[in-house]
């Protein structure tokens, strides 16, 4: 992208970097309100039917997934003007989502900051491997690999991994007032969870809560991945990697019905999200209609975005995101021409 083109879209983009105070706080009131309605009617309707209960806890976690993009753009002190209103609602947000306030907005300005660049993985991201990293990898690595990459053990077991372990522990490294804000939210947690339980009853208060947090990890975990995991995504060595590049190449607009697009806080306009960080989620689509180059971007829709799930490795050559299977003849083709060598080399001697 020339230069003369990177200052018209950050034209086109800056009108929606501002927050608005009224915006705001309406989506705190349709958004936590709500949430906290269905919690208590998903809680009255044990004595009804456990169908019903999940029915509402499933419309609840959409809610909480919403909670959970406040609390997103609250890290990226977008959502309010001040940074302190940001830090307190932010961290009140992190607290019914159990993510710690400061690691993580620490973690998530990494991953901006270093998304889709090779040299640089590791914090807030996928584990993804290039083709060469997977293939020269021992056995163990790649076995693990495989099994982190497993749909069953991404979108399954991940919401547990993030939500109920790494959240709850400080990064190494971090300063006092981070580590302190990991700590209050933590006591908060459980206390909020000890009060719900102690007063409402332990299997009521689980047969509501489980599978809310359950659905919300697993939508969380999906829209991250599906929205920097195809084909062709982009990816680049440290001295080749370029910001704009990553931001709308790298990142997918993942067109949603419009109910999901408002229940996920906009994020479906992910590419939008990396190119301005400061554009809080009620105006991403309004800022992406603005600007014509942000709308030719890698488009995906419900159904088109599942052929994500068979993307696994990098291949630094095609530079496209290839899957197991084509590793596994990719590989046997490198074994046969080893051979061919070897053998033309041992008749040459």
């Amino acid at each position: 992208m020339t230069n003369q083109k990177l200052k018209n879209l950050k034209k086109d983009i800056a009108p929606y970097e501002k927050s608005n105070t009224k915006d705001s706080v309406w989506q705190i009131i349709n958004t936590i309100v709500p949430f906290v309605l269905l919690w208590y009617l998903a809680y009255q309707s044990l004595s009804i039917s456990y169908l019903l209960t999940f029915g509402l806890a499933a419309i609840a976690a959409g809610f909480l997934v919403r909670i959970f993009i406040i609390f997103h753009d609250c890290c990226h002190h977008s959502f309010f003007k001040n940074r302190r209103a940001n830090y307190i609602l932010g961290t009140i947000t992190g607290i019914i989502t159990l993510f710690p306030y400061s690691k993580w907005g620490h973690e998530h300005s990494v991953h901006h900051a270093t998304s889709s660049n090779l040299d640089k993985r590791g914090i807030g991201d996928i584990w993804m491997l290039t083709v060469d990293e997977y293939l020269t990898a021992p056995r163990w690595l790649r076995l693990t690999y495989r099994m982190y990459r497993n749909p069953l053990v991404m979108f399954g077991l991940g919401p547990i991994y993030v939500f109920l372990m790494t959240n709850r522990f400080n990064r190494k490294g971090a300063r006092l007032k981070e580590r302190m804000n990991t700590y209050i939210s933590n006591i908060c947690i459980v206390s909020l969870i000890g009060l719900l339980g102690f007063t409402l009853g332990w299997e009521s208060f689980l047969l509501v809560h489980v599978p809310i947090f359950y659905i919300s990890g697993c939508a969380g975990i999906w829209l991250f991945y599906v929205q920097h995991t195809f084909e062709e995504t982009y990816f680049e060595k440290d001295d080749e990697w370029e910001y704009v590049k990553a931001a709308v190449e790298g990142s997918s607009y993942y067109k949603l019905p419009k109910i999901l697009q408002w229940l996920t806080g906009n994020i479906g306009f992910h590419h939008v999200h990396h190119f301005s960080p400061r554009v809080p989620n009620y105006y991403l689509e309004a800022a992406h209609n603005s600007s014509v180059p942000l709308q030719h971007v890698p488009t995906f829709t419900i159904s088109t975005s599942l052929r994500s799930l068979q993307f696994h490795l990098w291949d630094e050559q095609s530079k496209k995101c290839v899957g197991f299977k084509e590793i596994k003849a990719y590989s046997t083709n490198q074994k046969k021409k080893s051979k061919s060598v070897s053998s033309r080399v041992k008749s040459e001697m």
